[in-house]
Protein backbone atom coordinates (compact mmCIF):
# COMPACT_ATOMS: atom_id res chain seq x y z
CA UNK A 1 0.00 0.00 0.00
CA UNK A 2 1.12 3.66 -1.28
CA UNK A 3 2.34 5.69 2.04
CA UNK A 4 0.62 8.92 2.18
CA UNK A 5 0.80 12.04 3.86
CA UNK A 6 4.13 14.14 4.25
CA UNK A 7 6.09 10.81 3.75
CA UNK A 8 5.22 10.87 0.09
CA UNK A 9 7.35 12.72 -2.55
CA UNK A 10 4.20 13.54 -4.13
CA UNK A 11 2.57 15.43 -1.76
CA UNK A 12 2.90 19.35 -1.86
CA UNK A 13 5.19 19.39 1.57
CA UNK A 14 7.59 16.85 0.61
CA UNK A 15 9.97 19.40 -0.32
CA UNK A 16 10.07 20.97 3.52
CA UNK A 17 10.20 17.56 4.71
CA UNK A 18 13.46 17.24 2.40
CA UNK A 19 14.58 20.62 3.89
CA UNK A 20 14.16 19.98 7.38
CA UNK A 21 16.25 16.30 7.40
CA UNK A 22 18.90 17.70 5.27
CA UNK A 23 19.30 20.62 7.51
CA UNK A 24 19.64 18.59 10.10
CA UNK A 25 22.00 16.31 8.87
CA UNK A 26 24.42 19.17 7.53
CA UNK A 27 24.04 20.72 11.27
CA UNK A 28 24.86 17.31 12.52
CA UNK A 29 28.14 17.06 10.63
CA UNK A 30 29.09 20.43 10.84
CA UNK A 31 28.60 20.53 14.94
CA UNK A 32 31.23 17.54 14.75
CA UNK A 33 33.48 19.43 12.59
CA UNK A 34 33.99 21.73 15.18
CA UNK A 35 32.77 20.25 18.08
CA UNK A 36 36.22 18.35 19.64
CA UNK A 37 37.95 22.00 19.50
CA UNK A 38 37.01 23.63 22.75
CA UNK A 39 36.33 20.30 24.11
CA UNK A 40 40.04 19.18 23.47
CA UNK A 41 41.19 19.59 27.03
CA UNK A 42 38.39 17.98 28.85
CA UNK A 43 38.26 15.32 26.11
CA UNK A 44 42.68 14.52 26.88
CA UNK A 45 42.62 15.08 30.30
CA UNK A 46 39.38 12.39 29.82
CA UNK A 47 41.74 9.55 28.48
CA UNK A 48 44.42 10.65 30.28
CA UNK A 49 46.57 12.05 27.61
CA UNK A 50 48.83 15.18 27.86
CA UNK A 51 48.50 16.54 24.48
CA UNK A 52 51.54 19.18 24.55
CA UNK A 53 54.29 16.73 25.14
CA UNK A 54 56.44 15.73 22.30
CA UNK A 55 55.36 12.13 21.63
CA UNK A 56 51.61 13.31 21.86
CA UNK A 57 51.27 15.86 19.39
CA UNK A 58 50.15 14.09 16.71
CA UNK A 59 47.24 12.85 18.81
CA UNK A 60 46.29 16.25 19.30
CA UNK A 61 46.83 16.63 15.12
CA UNK A 62 44.49 13.94 13.97
CA UNK A 63 42.17 14.71 17.05
CA UNK A 64 41.49 18.41 15.80
CA UNK A 65 41.87 17.20 11.92
CA UNK A 66 40.81 13.63 10.75
CA UNK A 67 37.29 14.33 10.75
CA UNK A 68 37.40 17.38 8.64
CA UNK A 69 40.68 15.50 6.40
CA UNK A 70 38.22 12.63 5.83
CA UNK A 71 35.02 14.45 5.12
CA UNK A 72 37.10 16.43 2.84
CA UNK A 73 38.92 13.79 0.69
CA UNK A 74 35.85 11.57 0.15
CA UNK A 75 32.69 14.13 -0.15
CA UNK A 76 33.05 13.99 -4.16
CA UNK A 77 33.27 9.72 -4.50
CA UNK A 78 29.85 9.96 -2.23
CA UNK A 79 28.65 12.79 -4.49
CA UNK A 80 29.03 10.78 -7.33
CA UNK A 81 27.76 7.59 -5.89
CA UNK A 82 24.50 9.48 -5.17
CA UNK A 83 24.16 10.41 -9.01
CA UNK A 84 25.08 6.12 -9.88
CA UNK A 85 22.98 4.32 -7.10
CA UNK A 86 20.48 6.87 -5.38
CA UNK A 87 21.52 10.41 -3.66
CA UNK A 88 18.58 9.44 -0.77
CA UNK A 89 20.36 5.93 -0.75
CA UNK A 90 24.00 7.22 0.47
CA UNK A 91 22.54 10.34 2.54
CA UNK A 92 20.38 7.98 4.72
CA UNK A 93 23.69 5.42 5.12
CA UNK A 94 25.52 8.64 6.34
CA UNK A 95 23.13 9.11 9.01
CA UNK A 96 23.74 5.53 9.71
CA UNK A 97 26.95 5.50 9.79
CA UNK A 98 27.70 8.98 11.52
CA UNK A 99 25.39 7.27 14.84
CA UNK A 100 26.96 4.63 15.05
CA UNK A 101 30.48 6.12 15.11
CA UNK A 102 29.00 8.71 17.68
CA UNK A 103 28.08 5.60 19.93
CA UNK A 104 31.12 3.79 19.80
CA UNK A 105 33.10 7.30 20.60
CA UNK A 106 31.28 7.56 23.77
CA UNK A 107 32.37 4.14 24.76
CA UNK A 108 35.75 4.77 24.75
CA UNK A 109 36.89 1.49 27.23
CA UNK A 110 40.96 2.59 26.98
CA UNK A 111 43.35 5.24 28.29
CA UNK A 112 46.34 6.90 27.21
CA UNK A 113 47.61 6.44 23.95
CA UNK A 114 44.88 3.72 22.99
CA UNK A 115 42.22 5.61 24.30
CA UNK A 116 42.92 9.19 21.79
CA UNK A 117 43.46 6.11 19.40
CA UNK A 118 40.26 5.14 19.24
CA UNK A 119 38.82 8.29 19.55
CA UNK A 120 40.73 9.21 16.03
CA UNK A 121 39.96 6.25 14.71
CA UNK A 122 36.41 6.55 15.33
CA UNK A 123 36.41 10.49 13.70
CA UNK A 124 37.76 8.70 10.87
CA UNK A 125 34.54 6.30 10.69
CA UNK A 126 32.11 9.45 11.70
CA UNK A 127 33.86 11.64 8.93
CA UNK A 128 33.08 8.62 6.13
CA UNK A 129 29.53 9.18 7.31
CA UNK A 130 29.89 13.17 7.82
CA UNK A 131 30.93 13.15 4.24
CA UNK A 132 28.12 10.62 2.94
CA UNK A 133 25.75 13.68 4.32
CA UNK A 134 27.83 16.89 3.23
CA UNK A 135 27.81 14.93 -0.44
CA UNK A 136 24.43 14.82 -1.19
CA UNK A 137 22.05 16.78 1.17
CA UNK A 138 22.17 19.89 -1.09
CA UNK A 139 21.43 17.51 -4.17
CA UNK A 140 18.50 16.06 -2.40
CA UNK A 141 17.50 19.64 -2.27
CA UNK A 142 17.59 21.15 -5.39
CA UNK A 143 16.08 17.91 -7.23
CA UNK A 144 13.10 18.93 -4.16
CA UNK A 145 12.77 22.80 -5.10
CA UNK A 146 11.97 24.49 -8.33
CA UNK A 147 15.06 26.79 -9.62
CA UNK A 148 12.96 29.53 -8.42
CA UNK A 149 12.93 28.24 -5.08
CA UNK A 150 16.13 27.04 -4.26
CA UNK A 151 18.00 29.88 -3.27
CA UNK A 152 15.95 29.93 0.41
CA UNK A 153 16.12 26.28 0.59
CA UNK A 154 19.47 26.19 -0.07
CA UNK A 155 20.33 29.01 1.88
CA UNK A 156 18.91 27.39 5.16
CA UNK A 157 20.83 24.35 4.13
CA UNK A 158 24.14 26.34 3.81
CA UNK A 159 22.88 28.14 7.13
CA UNK A 160 23.22 25.09 8.93
CA UNK A 161 26.18 23.88 7.67
CA UNK A 162 28.29 27.10 8.66
CA UNK A 163 26.64 28.14 11.34
CA UNK A 164 27.13 24.40 12.93
CA UNK A 165 31.18 25.11 13.04
CA UNK A 166 30.35 27.95 15.42
CA UNK A 167 27.89 26.47 17.48
CA UNK A 168 29.75 23.51 17.72
CA UNK A 169 32.28 25.57 19.55
CA UNK A 170 30.15 26.57 21.78
CA UNK A 171 28.05 23.32 22.42
CA UNK A 172 31.62 21.84 22.93
CA UNK A 173 32.59 24.28 26.08
CA UNK A 174 28.97 23.54 27.57
CA UNK A 175 29.17 19.83 27.39
CA UNK A 176 32.86 19.58 28.12
CA UNK A 177 31.97 20.87 31.56
CA UNK A 178 29.58 18.31 32.19
CA UNK A 179 31.56 15.03 31.12
CA UNK A 180 34.28 14.58 28.20
CA UNK A 181 31.82 11.83 27.07
CA UNK A 182 28.69 14.05 26.70
CA UNK A 183 30.56 15.97 23.67
CA UNK A 184 30.13 12.82 21.70
CA UNK A 185 26.87 11.37 23.04
CA UNK A 186 24.75 14.37 22.00
CA UNK A 187 25.04 13.56 18.67
CA UNK A 188 23.19 9.77 18.99
CA UNK A 189 19.61 10.99 19.88
CA UNK A 190 19.87 13.43 16.69
CA UNK A 191 21.32 10.41 15.03
CA UNK A 192 18.78 7.93 15.65
CA UNK A 193 16.20 10.20 15.02
CA UNK A 194 17.41 11.92 11.94
CA UNK A 195 18.48 8.30 10.49
CA UNK A 196 14.75 6.91 11.04
CA UNK A 197 13.34 10.15 9.79
CA UNK A 198 15.45 10.15 6.85
CA UNK A 199 14.70 6.32 5.96
CA UNK A 200 10.93 7.24 6.53
CA UNK A 201 10.38 9.96 4.52
CA UNK A 202 13.12 10.89 1.94
CA UNK A 203 12.51 9.80 -1.82
CA UNK A 204 14.72 9.37 -4.72
CA UNK A 205 12.83 12.38 -6.84
CA UNK A 206 16.10 13.15 -8.76
CA UNK A 207 17.96 12.21 -12.26
CA UNK A 208 20.14 9.27 -12.19
CA UNK A 209 23.73 9.26 -13.95
CA UNK A 210 24.54 5.49 -13.73
CA UNK A 211 28.13 4.26 -15.05
CA UNK A 212 31.24 2.22 -13.50
CA UNK A 213 33.14 3.33 -10.44
CA UNK A 214 36.03 5.48 -11.71
CA UNK A 215 38.55 3.73 -8.87
CA UNK A 216 41.79 4.78 -10.67
CA UNK A 217 39.61 8.61 -10.54
CA UNK A 218 38.92 7.91 -6.54
CA UNK A 219 42.49 6.78 -5.67
CA UNK A 220 44.19 9.45 -7.20
CA UNK A 221 42.00 12.20 -5.63
CA UNK A 222 41.57 10.22 -2.07
CA UNK A 223 45.37 9.28 -1.91
CA UNK A 224 46.29 12.83 -3.48
CA UNK A 225 44.77 15.40 -0.96
CA UNK A 226 45.43 13.15 1.96
CA UNK A 227 48.80 13.58 1.33
CA UNK A 228 48.67 17.19 0.37
CA UNK A 229 46.64 18.34 3.34
CA UNK A 230 48.73 15.57 5.84
CA UNK A 231 51.82 17.51 4.56
CA UNK A 232 50.47 20.84 5.35
CA UNK A 233 49.41 19.66 8.71
CA UNK A 234 52.35 18.23 9.53
CA UNK A 235 53.96 21.97 8.37
CA UNK A 236 53.32 23.54 11.56
CA UNK A 237 55.49 21.04 14.01
CA UNK A 238 58.82 22.18 14.31
CA UNK A 239 61.59 20.65 12.48
CA UNK A 240 65.67 20.13 13.44
CA UNK A 241 66.56 23.90 14.52
CA UNK A 242 63.61 25.05 12.64
CA UNK A 243 60.37 26.55 14.64
CA UNK A 244 57.97 24.73 11.56
CA UNK A 245 58.24 21.75 9.46
CA UNK A 246 58.61 22.56 5.78
CA UNK A 247 61.87 21.88 5.41
CA UNK A 248 61.00 18.28 6.57
CA UNK A 249 61.62 15.86 3.89
CA UNK A 250 58.43 13.91 4.51
CA UNK A 251 56.76 17.04 4.65
CA UNK A 252 57.76 18.12 1.21
CA UNK A 253 57.35 15.14 -0.09
CA UNK A 254 53.63 14.59 0.82
CA UNK A 255 52.61 18.17 -0.22
CA UNK A 256 54.62 17.30 -3.74
CA UNK A 257 53.53 13.96 -4.32
CA UNK A 258 50.04 14.95 -3.13
CA UNK A 259 49.95 17.95 -5.79
CA UNK A 260 51.17 15.69 -8.41
CA UNK A 261 48.88 12.87 -7.64
CA UNK A 262 45.77 15.45 -8.18
CA UNK A 263 47.27 16.45 -11.37
CA UNK A 264 47.08 12.59 -12.63
CA UNK A 265 43.46 12.74 -11.47
CA UNK A 266 42.71 15.89 -13.82
CA UNK A 267 44.09 13.56 -16.43
CA UNK A 268 42.30 10.23 -15.53
CA UNK A 269 38.89 12.56 -15.67
CA UNK A 270 39.32 13.87 -18.82
CA UNK A 271 40.10 10.13 -20.26
CA UNK A 272 37.81 7.47 -18.16
CA UNK A 273 34.27 7.11 -19.79
CA UNK A 274 32.26 7.67 -16.27
CA UNK A 275 34.53 9.83 -14.55
CA UNK A 276 34.23 10.63 -10.56
CA UNK A 277 33.95 13.88 -11.56
CA UNK A 278 33.21 15.68 -15.04
CA UNK A 279 35.89 17.95 -15.49
CA UNK A 280 33.79 19.63 -18.10
CA UNK A 281 31.60 21.08 -15.82
CA UNK A 282 34.67 23.65 -15.07
CA UNK A 283 33.87 24.77 -18.31
CA UNK A 284 30.67 26.49 -16.79
CA UNK A 285 31.63 29.32 -15.63
CA UNK A 286 29.15 30.02 -12.42
CA UNK A 287 30.40 26.73 -11.19
CA UNK A 288 33.99 27.31 -11.14
CA UNK A 289 33.73 30.80 -10.14
CA UNK A 290 31.44 29.63 -7.44
CA UNK A 291 33.67 26.63 -6.34
CA UNK A 292 36.70 29.11 -6.58
CA UNK A 293 35.36 31.87 -4.01
CA UNK A 294 33.94 29.13 -2.02
CA UNK A 295 36.99 27.96 -1.61
CA UNK A 296 39.07 30.61 -0.62
CA UNK A 297 35.70 31.53 1.70
CA UNK A 298 36.39 28.77 3.97
CA UNK A 299 40.21 29.41 4.15
CA UNK A 300 39.41 32.97 5.23
CA UNK A 301 36.27 31.94 7.86
CA UNK A 302 38.49 28.68 8.98
CA UNK A 303 41.45 31.38 9.83
CA UNK A 304 39.06 33.78 11.28
CA UNK A 305 37.90 30.90 14.09
CA UNK A 306 41.41 29.68 15.15
CA UNK A 307 42.91 32.80 15.53
CA UNK A 308 39.89 34.54 17.47
CA UNK A 309 40.04 31.48 19.76
CA UNK A 310 43.73 31.74 20.51
CA UNK A 311 43.47 35.74 20.77
CA UNK A 312 40.33 35.36 23.35
CA UNK A 313 41.75 32.51 25.29
CA UNK A 314 45.30 33.43 25.21
CA UNK A 315 45.55 36.91 25.73
CA UNK A 316 41.66 39.00 25.98
CA UNK A 317 39.83 36.32 28.61
CA UNK A 318 42.44 35.82 31.14
CA UNK A 319 43.49 39.80 30.88
CA UNK A 320 39.81 40.24 31.84
CA UNK A 321 39.83 37.91 34.98
CA UNK A 322 38.91 35.00 33.50
CA UNK A 323 40.63 31.40 34.42
CA UNK A 324 42.66 29.47 31.87
CA UNK A 325 40.72 26.31 32.36
CA UNK A 326 37.35 28.61 31.64
CA UNK A 327 38.85 30.39 28.36
CA UNK A 328 37.54 27.44 26.29
CA UNK A 329 34.15 27.98 27.27
CA UNK A 330 34.11 31.37 27.38
CA UNK A 331 35.87 32.02 24.04
CA UNK A 332 32.76 30.25 22.21
CA UNK A 333 29.99 32.66 23.94
CA UNK A 334 32.07 35.73 22.77
CA UNK A 335 31.90 34.38 19.36
CA UNK A 336 28.39 34.51 19.45
CA UNK A 337 27.93 37.31 17.44
CA UNK A 338 29.42 35.96 14.07
CA UNK A 339 26.44 33.01 14.51
CA UNK A 340 23.85 35.69 14.90
CA UNK A 341 24.89 37.95 12.28
CA UNK A 342 25.32 34.62 9.75
CA UNK A 343 21.90 33.69 10.83
CA UNK A 344 20.50 36.69 10.37
CA UNK A 345 21.28 37.11 6.71
CA UNK A 346 22.02 33.75 5.17
CA UNK A 347 18.10 32.74 4.78
CA UNK A 348 18.21 36.26 3.90
CA UNK A 349 20.12 35.96 0.83
CA UNK A 350 19.63 33.17 -0.08
CA UNK A 351 15.99 33.89 -1.00
CA UNK A 352 16.78 37.41 -2.46
CA UNK A 353 19.26 35.71 -4.76
CA UNK A 354 16.09 33.54 -5.90
CA UNK A 355 14.93 36.59 -7.50
CA UNK A 356 18.19 38.62 -8.23
CA UNK A 357 20.68 36.09 -9.08
CA UNK A 358 23.95 35.24 -6.45
CA UNK A 359 26.38 37.57 -8.01
CA UNK A 360 25.50 40.86 -6.40
CA UNK A 361 24.92 39.25 -2.81
CA UNK A 362 28.12 36.91 -2.81
CA UNK A 363 30.69 39.78 -4.07
CA UNK A 364 29.28 42.51 -1.87
CA UNK A 365 29.42 39.48 1.33
CA UNK A 366 33.16 38.54 0.89
CA UNK A 367 34.03 41.99 0.41
CA UNK A 368 32.48 43.01 3.81
CA UNK A 369 34.15 39.55 5.48
CA UNK A 370 37.69 41.51 3.75
CA UNK A 371 36.49 45.19 5.63
CA UNK A 372 36.10 42.98 8.70
CA UNK A 373 39.86 41.61 8.45
CA UNK A 374 41.39 45.08 8.30
CA UNK A 375 38.74 46.49 10.71
CA UNK A 376 40.30 43.71 13.42
CA UNK A 377 44.04 44.73 12.55
CA UNK A 378 42.79 48.20 13.65
CA UNK A 379 41.67 47.56 17.07
CA UNK A 380 44.11 46.87 20.17
CA UNK A 381 45.05 43.63 21.31
CA UNK A 382 43.14 44.24 24.26
CA UNK A 383 39.87 45.55 22.87
CA UNK A 384 37.04 46.76 24.27
CA UNK A 385 33.88 44.27 23.28
CA UNK A 386 31.79 45.96 21.48
CA UNK A 387 34.37 46.59 18.89
CA UNK A 388 35.18 43.27 18.69
CA UNK A 389 31.57 42.15 18.63
CA UNK A 390 30.72 44.97 15.83
CA UNK A 391 32.79 43.65 13.61
CA UNK A 392 33.07 39.67 14.18
CA UNK A 393 29.17 40.53 13.80
CA UNK A 394 29.66 41.46 10.42
CA UNK A 395 31.81 39.41 9.60
CA UNK A 396 28.85 36.94 9.59
CA UNK A 397 26.77 38.48 8.01
CA UNK A 398 29.17 38.52 4.90
CA UNK A 399 29.59 35.46 4.95
CA UNK A 400 26.20 34.80 5.23
CA UNK A 401 25.25 37.22 2.66
CA UNK A 402 27.81 35.00 0.47
CA UNK A 403 27.49 31.38 1.18
CA UNK A 404 23.53 30.81 0.52
CA UNK A 405 23.72 32.54 -2.92
CA UNK A 406 27.08 30.87 -3.91
CA UNK A 407 25.81 27.05 -3.19
CA UNK A 408 22.44 28.43 -4.91
CA UNK A 409 24.62 29.40 -7.84
CA UNK A 410 27.05 26.49 -7.95
CA UNK A 411 23.66 23.83 -8.10
CA UNK A 412 21.60 26.09 -10.16
CA UNK A 413 24.71 25.86 -12.51
CA UNK A 414 24.98 21.62 -13.57
CA UNK A 415 22.49 19.52 -15.43
CA UNK A 416 20.67 17.67 -13.02
CA UNK A 417 22.42 14.29 -13.01
CA UNK A 418 25.69 15.57 -12.13
CA UNK A 419 24.10 17.59 -8.93
CA UNK A 420 25.35 14.72 -7.05
CA UNK A 421 29.37 15.31 -7.98
CA UNK A 422 28.82 19.17 -7.76
CA UNK A 423 27.38 19.09 -4.66
CA UNK A 424 30.49 17.09 -3.12
CA UNK A 425 33.09 19.36 -5.03
CA UNK A 426 31.50 22.39 -3.24
CA UNK A 427 31.76 19.88 -0.30
CA UNK A 428 35.53 20.08 -0.96
CA UNK A 429 35.82 23.24 -1.36
CA UNK A 430 34.31 24.15 1.82
CA UNK A 431 36.24 20.88 4.09
CA UNK A 432 39.64 21.05 2.27
CA UNK A 433 39.33 25.24 2.84
CA UNK A 434 38.61 24.37 6.50
CA UNK A 435 41.48 21.99 6.93
CA UNK A 436 44.01 23.77 4.80
CA UNK A 437 43.54 27.25 6.78
CA UNK A 438 44.73 25.69 10.47
CA UNK A 439 48.05 24.50 8.65
CA UNK A 440 48.38 27.85 6.39
CA UNK A 441 47.41 30.55 9.35
CA UNK A 442 49.15 28.76 12.06
CA UNK A 443 52.25 28.77 9.58
CA UNK A 444 51.90 32.44 9.15
CA UNK A 445 50.92 33.56 12.54
CA UNK A 446 54.15 30.96 13.89
CA UNK A 447 56.27 33.36 11.28
CA UNK A 448 55.09 36.40 12.94
CA UNK A 449 55.77 35.42 15.96
CA UNK A 450 59.01 33.92 15.41
CA UNK A 451 60.07 37.58 15.09
CA UNK A 452 59.17 38.66 18.50
CA UNK A 453 58.37 36.49 21.03
CA UNK A 454 61.81 34.61 21.76
CA UNK A 455 63.02 38.07 23.27
CA UNK A 456 60.29 39.17 24.78
CA UNK A 457 59.69 35.61 26.46
CA UNK A 458 63.56 35.80 27.59
CA UNK A 459 63.52 39.17 28.76
CA UNK A 460 60.30 38.49 30.69
CA UNK A 461 61.49 35.15 32.36
CA UNK A 462 64.79 36.49 33.47
CA UNK A 463 62.89 39.89 34.96
CA UNK A 464 61.38 37.67 37.40
CA UNK A 465 63.82 35.64 38.66
CA UNK A 466 64.27 32.59 35.87
CA UNK A 467 67.70 31.43 35.72
CA UNK A 468 69.30 33.09 32.31
CA UNK A 469 70.33 29.43 30.67
CA UNK A 470 66.45 28.10 31.57
CA UNK A 471 64.87 31.82 29.77
CA UNK A 472 66.72 31.56 27.10
CA UNK A 473 66.01 27.66 26.84
CA UNK A 474 62.29 28.42 27.03
CA UNK A 475 62.47 31.82 24.83
CA UNK A 476 63.67 29.35 22.47
CA UNK A 477 61.05 26.91 22.39
CA UNK A 478 59.16 26.91 19.04
CA UNK A 479 56.06 29.77 19.10
CA UNK A 480 53.54 26.48 18.13
CA UNK A 481 54.22 25.18 21.79
CA UNK A 482 52.63 28.59 23.23
CA UNK A 483 49.84 28.90 20.77
CA UNK A 484 48.89 25.22 21.30
CA UNK A 485 48.51 25.38 25.27
CA UNK A 486 46.75 29.26 24.78
CA UNK A 487 44.56 27.49 22.21
CA UNK A 488 44.09 24.42 24.65
CA UNK A 489 43.12 26.97 27.52
CA UNK A 490 46.38 25.68 29.37
CA UNK A 491 48.04 28.25 31.30
CA UNK A 492 51.28 28.48 28.71
CA UNK A 493 54.05 29.83 31.04
CA UNK A 494 52.45 26.57 33.73
CA UNK A 495 53.39 24.43 30.54
CA UNK A 496 56.74 25.70 29.15
CA UNK A 497 58.15 25.85 32.70
CA UNK A 498 56.82 23.09 35.05
CA UNK A 499 58.18 20.53 33.79
CA UNK A 500 61.69 22.28 34.85
CA UNK A 501 60.60 22.84 38.49
CA UNK A 502 61.94 26.03 38.34
CA UNK A 503 58.70 27.53 39.81
CA UNK A 504 59.10 26.21 43.13
CA UNK A 505 62.01 28.33 43.60
CA UNK A 506 62.66 30.38 46.29
CA UNK A 507 64.00 33.32 43.98
CA UNK A 508 61.31 33.08 41.21
CA UNK A 509 58.21 35.29 41.42
CA UNK A 510 56.13 31.77 39.92
CA UNK A 511 52.81 33.58 41.42
CA UNK A 512 53.18 36.72 38.34
CA UNK A 513 54.56 34.21 35.96
CA UNK A 514 51.27 31.80 36.17
CA UNK A 515 49.21 34.62 36.51
CA UNK A 516 46.34 36.06 34.39
CA UNK A 517 48.22 39.10 33.12
CA UNK A 518 51.66 37.70 32.71
CA UNK A 519 51.73 35.85 29.08
CA UNK A 520 48.89 38.04 27.73
CA UNK A 521 51.01 40.57 28.14
CA UNK A 522 53.95 39.70 27.30
CA UNK A 523 52.51 37.61 23.60
CA UNK A 524 50.37 40.98 22.90
CA UNK A 525 52.75 42.59 20.99
CA UNK A 526 54.06 39.87 18.97
CA UNK A 527 50.64 38.14 18.68
CA UNK A 528 49.76 41.56 16.98
CA UNK A 529 52.69 41.19 14.54
CA UNK A 530 51.53 37.72 13.62
CA UNK A 531 47.99 38.88 13.68
CA UNK A 532 48.89 41.64 10.96
CA UNK A 533 50.26 38.93 8.53
CA UNK A 534 47.31 36.50 9.05
CA UNK A 535 44.79 38.54 8.61
CA UNK A 536 45.73 40.69 5.66
CA UNK A 537 46.28 37.11 3.86
CA UNK A 538 42.53 36.67 4.96
CA UNK A 539 41.70 39.66 3.20
CA UNK A 540 43.04 39.42 0.25
CA UNK A 541 41.56 36.20 -0.20
CA UNK A 542 38.09 37.73 0.45
CA UNK A 543 39.25 39.63 -2.06
CA UNK A 544 40.13 37.41 -5.02
CA UNK A 545 36.98 35.44 -3.98
CA UNK A 546 34.74 38.63 -4.49
CA UNK A 547 36.10 39.34 -7.56
CA UNK A 548 35.59 35.59 -8.79
CA UNK A 549 32.36 35.80 -7.58
CA UNK A 550 31.64 39.07 -9.73
CA UNK A 551 33.34 37.36 -12.95
CA UNK A 552 30.46 34.59 -12.29
CA UNK A 553 28.38 36.11 -14.18
CA UNK A 554 24.61 36.90 -13.73
CA UNK A 555 21.44 34.68 -12.83
CA UNK A 556 22.14 31.24 -14.30
CA UNK A 557 19.86 28.39 -14.31
CA UNK A 558 21.11 25.37 -16.22
CA UNK A 559 18.23 24.07 -18.74
CA UNK A 560 16.47 20.74 -17.65
CA UNK A 561 13.43 18.96 -18.84
CA UNK A 562 11.04 18.99 -15.88
CA UNK A 563 8.99 15.84 -16.27
CA UNK A 564 5.32 16.66 -16.76
CA UNK A 565 3.66 15.31 -13.75
CA UNK A 566 5.94 16.95 -11.28
CA UNK A 567 5.64 20.11 -13.46
CA UNK A 568 1.42 19.57 -13.05
CA UNK A 569 2.51 19.13 -9.28
CA UNK A 570 4.73 22.21 -8.48
CA UNK A 571 2.15 24.57 -10.94
CA UNK A 572 -1.41 22.94 -8.76
CA UNK A 573 0.77 23.76 -5.43
CA UNK A 574 1.35 27.65 -7.21
CA UNK A 575 -2.33 27.79 -7.59
CA UNK A 576 -3.43 26.61 -4.31
CA UNK A 577 -0.86 29.15 -2.59
CA UNK A 578 -1.96 31.94 -4.43
CA UNK A 579 -5.51 30.45 -3.41
CA UNK A 580 -4.99 30.28 -0.19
Amino acid sequence: MARTGIFTKDHPHYRWVALSNTTLGMLMATINSSIVIISLPAIFTGVKLNPLEPGNVSYLLWMLMGYMLVTAVLVVMFGRMGDQFGRVRIYNLGFVIFTLAAVALCLDPFSGGPGAMWLIVWRFVQGIGGAMLFANSTAILTDAFPANKRGFALGLNQVAAIAGSFIGLILGGVLAEIDWRAVFFVSVPFGVIGTIWSIKSLHEVGQKNPGRIDWLGNATFGIGLIALLTGITYGIQPYGGSSQGWGNPWVLGSIIGGILLLALFVVVELKVPAPMFDMRLFRIRAFSSGIFSGFLAAIGRGGLQFMLIIWLQGIWLPLHGYSYESTPLWAGIYMLPITIGFLVAGPISGALSDRFGSRAFATVGLLLVAATFVGLLLIPVNFDYWQFALLTGLNGIGSGLFSSPNRTAIMNSVPANERGAASGMAGVALNAGSSLSIGIFFSLMIAGLSVALPSALTNGLTSHGVPANIAAQVGNTPPVGSLFAAFLGYNPIQSLLGPTGILTAPHVDGATLTGKEFFPQLISGPFHDGLVVVFIAAAVMSVIGAVASFLGGAKYVHEEAVAPERQATEEGEEVGAHRA
